[in-house]
């Protein structure tokens, strides 16, 4: 005979910890500005120009004024019209999320949330979005875990989520224009075809990096990309109640 309590198996709430790490290089501020154009360089001179043949391409000036590097404790200018341009890349802070509703340990069931980020670049090779867990299983509680989701058409994501009677998993989904194609699918597999659907193409985290958005140069209005996340706890499985926390890190790199 097997007896389980119900407290045993109760997740009063689930919780999922973010934590961002972004890599903010400064960018130039405009010069000149129009609802049609924007114009990040311009230069003060009396010659100069682009010449190019089949072999090389030459963008020179002459006669420039005021150039060199400049720098405080507030800005960094680098004056002169061939001067490098700095890449510019920012990522929004998501707000933490509360996997709800709590799990009940009778039947189990899932707990579900999301959140989204906006990463903006003038990288002209664009950027890439990467998602790792803090630690392996990535969701937490003491010495008690909450396993990373396998997917059963590993080594690609699941197209549905899937929580077997014998199963407590944790498991994520991305969804936006930029996604990588691991996330994208065909009406029933992942990694193939195009189409982009939320809530589709579920993967388990992992300490190692996973990209998740690869996209061109988006500014000025950036890339949004959604992240849902799920736990789900079968019927038969004995799960400690409590907090359980996932700590992720998410980073965007230009290109």
């Amino acid at each position: 005979m097997v007896f389980r309590s119900f407290f045993i198996l109760c997740l009063e709430s689930v919780y999922l910890t973010w934590v961002i790490l972004s890599f903010l290089i400064v960018g130039e501020a405009q010069v000149r500005t129009s609802p049609s154009y924007q114009l990040e360089s311009d230069s003060v001179n009396f010659g100069g120009g682009l010449s190019s043949s089949s072999n090389y391409t030459l963008e020179s000036t002459a006669g420039e004024v005021a150039t060199g590097d400049s720098d405080s404790t507030s800005y960094s200018l680098r004056a002169g019209y061939q001067q490098m341009q700095a890449v510019f890349i920012s990522i929004t802070t998501p707000a933490d999320v509360e996997l709800l509703p709590a799990i009940g340990g009778i039947t189990g069931g899932t707990a579900s949330g999301s959140t989204s980020v906006v990463v903006l670049t003038d990288s002209p090779s664009g950027y890439e979005l990467t998602l790792a867990a803090a630690s392996s299983p990535a969701m937490q509680k003491d010495s008690d875990v909450i396993y990373d989701y396998v997917a059963t058409a590993a080594p690609n994501p699941d197209f549905i989520f899937t929580t077997a009677p014998s199963d407590v998993h944790f498991g994520f989904s991305p969804t936006g224009a930029d996604v990588v194609d691991r996330y994208r699918h065909d009406g029933s597999d992942c990694n193939s075809g195009s189409t982009i659907t939320a809530e589709r193409c579920w993967d388990g985290a992992s300490t190692t990096p996973l990209s998740i958005a690869r996209g061109a140069a988006n500014h000025p209005n950036g890339a949004t990309t959604t992240l849902y996340f799920r736990v789900g706890l079968g019927g038969q499985v004995v799960v400690p109640e409590g907090e359980y926390i996932a700590t992720t890190t998410l980073t965007a790199l230009p290109l």
